[in-house]
């Protein structure tokens, strides 16, 4: 009932011919529609001016658990492109592009997968692979080959484009793993909330910890609260982190019984806005990565 109400809310906006927000440029460009706000800045330093680029999703929402909108449907029908991650991160995705008929292009393919390895999510893949600079660098390499398909007259800027935020991304990495070098080995532990930094804990030679494996799971289990206190205790973990999309409350539950000390605030799944502490991907790990550092080494 619901997808057919959805479906006519469409017809009816496009018979009404309608202009909705982030379609229909007066200017002409075409128009790419990515599933969260990470995606869309990703693809803006590789689009450049060439093409308009909006996310369905809005600064600060969880992506795990979204529904799409009557408005955001309408909007994927009049896109010329739809990006989204793919690794089973937007569950509500396949029904979103059966009302929509824009091509669409999936910007982990290539990625190698890191599964899963807790609760109910066991083998599956962790979707959050854009939390490593280098999987993006891959990231970058699809968006290129799709944005080239959809504009060949501009394949040769995307391609530059690309290039330039790959170098970029590289030095990013590059001062992650710089600024953990000399930690004891028993203190390269990232022990967060959700377990969405899989990849960046493997490229950066941290062991991960954490309370629940995805966001969606809404609260903590004793169980799980119970395995990272005694994680934190074994490895003598100097500091934990939480995510800015969910409360810190079981987190400092560990703070509280190992006395570790809160790290901070790390972002994932959603920039802020232009004048918040991340309004791009390169600032997002960029602070991502500063905060870790600190917290686990103890320097500003």
């Amino acid at each position: 009932m619901k997808t057919r109400l959805l479906s006519v809310v469409v017809a009816v906006l496009l018979l009404a011919g309608c202009t909705l927000p982030g379609q229909a440029r007066s200017d002409g460009r075409p128009v790419v529609l990515t599933t969260f706000t990470v995606l869309a800045d990703i693809a803006r330093n590789v689009a450049g001016d060439h093409l308009a680029v909006e996310s369905i999703t809005k600064v600060g929402a969880e992506i795990h658990g979204y529904e799409p909108t009557p408005g955001d449907i309408a909007k994927a029908s009049k896109a010329d492109l739809i990006l989204d991650n793919g690794l089973n991160l937007e569950s509500w995705f396949t029904k979103f592009v059966e009302s929509a008929k824009a091509p669409h292009a999936v910007v982990s393919d290539g990625v190698q997968p890191l599964d899963i390895t807790q609760d109910a999510y066991a083998g599956k893949p962790n979707p959050h692979a854009w939390m490593s600079p280098l999987n993006v660098r891959t990231y970058v390499d699809n968006i290129v080959t799709a944005f080239s398909k959809l504009d060949p007259a501009h394949a040769a800027d995307y391609a530059a484009n690309g290039k330039a935020y790959q170098a970029k991304l590289q030095d990013v990495q590059n001062e992650l793993v710089t600024g953990l070098a000399g930690l004891p080995k028993n203190e390269r532990a990232l022990v967060t909330c959700e377990g969405a930094f899989s990849y960046l804990a493997r490229d950066a030679g941290l062991t991960e910890k954490y309370i629940w494996p995805v966001n969606a799971e809404q609260q903590a289990t004793p169980q799980q609260i119970s395995s990272t206190i005694e994680f934190v205790r074994a490895g003598k973990v100097p500091a934990v982190f939480c995510e800015s999309t969910v409360s810190d409350k079981p987190m400092q539950r560990v703070v509280d019984a190992t006395g570790a000390k809160y790290g901070g605030v790390l972002y994932v799944d959603s920039l802020s806005e232009a004048d918040g502490p991340v309004p791009t991907y390169l600032e997002l790990i960029r602070h991502d990565a500063a905060t870790i550092i600190a917290g686990l080494t103890g320097r500003s």
